[in-house]
């Protein structure tokens, strides 16, 4: 078995609604990116590359390729699950906390949930999704960012 850890963070700016775990949430904000900016699809993308010493997202997926330009970042954890599995391991589990003043995302926990747990190839009980804020404190205390982290366990394939 293998753990990995990712992270992601990007900008909010002025707009109308985001895109997190696959799941579009209303806000009067939108995530700055070459992609649609689903921090927490990039956050364990991240993770599942770490386990496997990969790279990372941008070795995989660069910001400078056009193609990539506003993807569905779910298509990206798609390919990094194909990765995994190309590699001889599946995923076990993930891990993911969404350190964010806004938007709210407990009403929209259970889709993203799913998401995950389709993409991963994983039943919905092994994939964890989690929020807190920072009280105020720094960028996404100043609700001018988002940041995730995400926790996967990768085993072998039998």
């Amino acid at each position: 078995m293998r753990i990995g850890h990712g992270f992601d963070a990007h900008a909010l700016a002025p707009g109308d609604g985001l895109i997190l775990g696959g799941e579009r949430i209303p806000c009067d904000r939108s995530i700055k990116a070459h992609s649609d900016g689903d921090v927490i699809v990039h956050a364990v993308c991240d993770a599942l590359f770490g386990a496997l010493a990969l790279g990372d997202l941008g070795t995989h997926f660069p910001d400078s390729d056009p193609a990539l330009e506003n993807i569905d970042s779910r298509q990206l954890l798609r390919g990094a699950v194909k990765r995994v599995l190309d590699a001889g391991y599946v995923p076990a589990n993930v891990d993911v906390t969404v350190v964010a003043e806004i938007p709210k995302i407990a009403s929209h926990r259970r889709a993203i949930v799913r998401n995950l747990s389709d993409d991963l190839q994983i039943d919905e009980s092994r994939v964890s999704v989690k929020a807190t804020t920072t009280d105020g404190l720094g960028y996404t205390g100043r609700a001018e960012g988002i940041a995730v982290h995400a926790v996967v366990l990768v085993v072998e394939h039998s």
